[in-house]
């Protein structure tokens, strides 16, 4: 059976963030995949300082926040999907931080994720829906995972956005779609 990691990016664990991936999640549960969560949550998270000394190993030398966790996940993982709150016009700072650290040890020096379908998911109040969704999918491009996409931008305003989560739940089944066509 398939595995997706879901990425909650927001440091809140029953936010906006976390319900538009709930959408995601119960599609790919009809479609018979299992998934697992990732929280950021609340805690501190180390920018990286550029120290190229994950070019050997993959992971990052600071082990004092959730990076290397991360990178062990998604290697687990068959899928990934990221989700983001945009706080001021892109993602979340916290998971940009981590984002770069993960990315550039995992990726820059070995393609580890080479291959994983990827999806973005942000939640907003108003703007930068757009830009945040860009911003983890440039991630995905530079790991040469494929990119997963909806019927229009994967962007989620909260419970009363019914066109948004009808946008999550064909992410879901495209996604479903996708898993089946690359592991079966």
């Amino acid at each position: 059976m398939s595995k997706v990691l879901l990425v909650n990016g927001s440091p809140h664990i029953s936010g906006n963030t976390s319900e538009a991936l709930n959408i995601v999640e119960l599609q790919l549960h009809k479609a018979g995949i299992s998934t697992e969560w990732f929280q950021i949550g609340g805690s501190p998270v180390r920018g990286c300082q550029g120290c190229s000394r994950c070019v050997e190993t993959h992971r990052c030398v600071y082990k004092d926040d959730r990076c290397n966790e991360l990178i062990e996940k998604m290697l687990d993982a068959d899928g990934v999907i990221i989700g983001s709150p945009v706080y001021f016009a892109g993602i979340n700072g916290a998971l940009s931080a981590l984002l770069d650290r993960t990315f550039f040890a995992a990726s820059n020096y070995g393609q580890l994720f080479r291959g994983k379908p990827a999806a973005a998911v942000v939640s907003v109040w108003r703007e930068g829906g757009s830009t945040a969704a860009d911003r983890l999918n440039r991630y995905f491009t530079f790991a040469q995972m494929p990119i997963i996409s909806s019927d229009y931008w994967n962007v989620y305003m909260g419970k009363n956005d019914s066109y948004g989560k009808a946008v999550l739940e064909t992410l879901g089944k495209n996604f479903a779609d996708a898993m089946r066509m690359i592991y079966e």
